[in-house]
């Protein structure tokens, strides 16, 4: 069973995914995980984007339940860096309305280009990023 762990654990590295648990791997992390969710395909013929939260969403129920757990590892994350249980709470409540709304066939998928609560969730771990661990501040291009 370790060895299916240090296997795993080895193509995450050979992909380029972090896995410290220093606030700048973090940080890796969350941004990857909320470009997947909300910003990995752009709509042709618009400036629109999407992510594989809104094609879940087309599943129903099933794919809405699988893309709030998704939305959940950024909670995970959060806790992981300290941030306090009521932004934590917060956050949750964003995976939970997403999921809640998306329950409701043609009105929760047009919801995902509107309530986007992995960047929400995002923005709010980048934030506590920047204020408690600067030194792990990236600059953008």
């Amino acid at each position: 069973m370790a060895r299916v762990g240090r296997m795993a654990s080895s193509t995450l590295k050979e992909a380029g995914v972090p896995l410290g648990t220093h606030a700048a791997d973090v940080r890796k992390r969350v941004v990857a995980m909320e470009q997947l969710l909300e910003r990995s395909f752009k709509i042709p013929g618009t400036n629109q984007h999407v992510g594989l939260d809104a094609i879940l969403g087309l599943i129903p129920v099933g794919g809405d339940l699988i893309a709030a757990l998704m939305g959940l590892y950024m909670v995970w994350e959060a806790r992981n860096i300290g941030m306090s249980k009521g932004k934590m709470l917060r956050m949750v409540g964003n995976v939970g309305f997403d999921w809640l709304i998306g329950l409701i066939p043609g009105i929760g998928d047009a919801a995902d280009f509107f309530f986007r609560s992995n960047t929400r969730n995002a923005k709010m771990i980048l934030r506590h990023i920047d204020k408690h661990h600067p030194g792990s501040a990236t600059i953008d291009n």
